[in-house]
């Protein structure tokens, strides 16, 4: 089976890849992921459990990146086996800057599966693979845009906590002032009433 496709993501080039290198987004992104482990960086073990026909199929398998052209592509080599059957296949993933910073990402996947879940027919797992990836890359822009929308509201309320400090610090120094011009008055009141 062979799959295509394209997503726009909202984000610059190298954002995106280095999204499409933490284990932590991935196991997000990952329909049914239960357990994403970093062997190495370009190597994982993943177990995610989905519905694919009649079959809830739990597949644990080895994932592998190879020909890395950071930031510009990778292939995703990946097997896993399952009670109903076993899949084996590789992701061609590769970035293209967009207009305005944006980020296009193109994939092209060819994937063998085999056991009872073969059974089912090309055109269910045809329509099983586009909804996963349709799931996957949905959620991966939510999950880096989100990211990238909330690094700037932290970025934005740590400049707002630092100009509350600053006009923290200037009403305090206005208030010792208005003090001190206040202790002055009162002594040269004093003083002109006791003189």
């Amino acid at each position: 089976m062979k799959l295509s496709g394209s997503y726009q993501i909202n984000l610059e080039k190298q954002k995106v890849w280095e999204a499409l290198n933490d284990a932590d987004i991935l196991q997000k992104s990952i329909p049914g992921c239960e357990e994403f482990i970093k062997n190495s960086d370009t190597e994982f073990i993943a177990t995610a459990t989905n519905k694919i026909g009649p079959f809830n199929a739990s597949f644990t398998g080895d994932i592998k990146l190879k020909e890395i052209n950071a930031p510009n592509s990778y292939i995703i080599q990946g097997s896993g086996n399952s009670p109903v059957g076993f899949a084996s296949g590789e992701a061609k993933v590769k970035l293209a800057d967009s207009e305005r910073g944006t980020t296009k990402l193109f994939y092209e996947v060819e994937v063998n599966v085999g056991g009872k879940i073969a059974q089912i027919g090309s055109r269910l797992i045809d329509m099983t693979a586009k909804k996963m990836a349709d799931i996957f890359f949905g959620k991966f822009s939510e999950l880096i845009s989100s990211q990238s929308v909330s690094n700037e509201i932290n970025k934005n309320d740590e400049t707002k906590n630092q100009k509350n400090e600053k006009t923290k610090t200037i009403n305090k120094i206005i208030n010792k002032k208005f003090i001190y011009l206040s202790l002055l008055v009162l002594l040269i009141v004093l003083g002109y009433f006791i003189i």
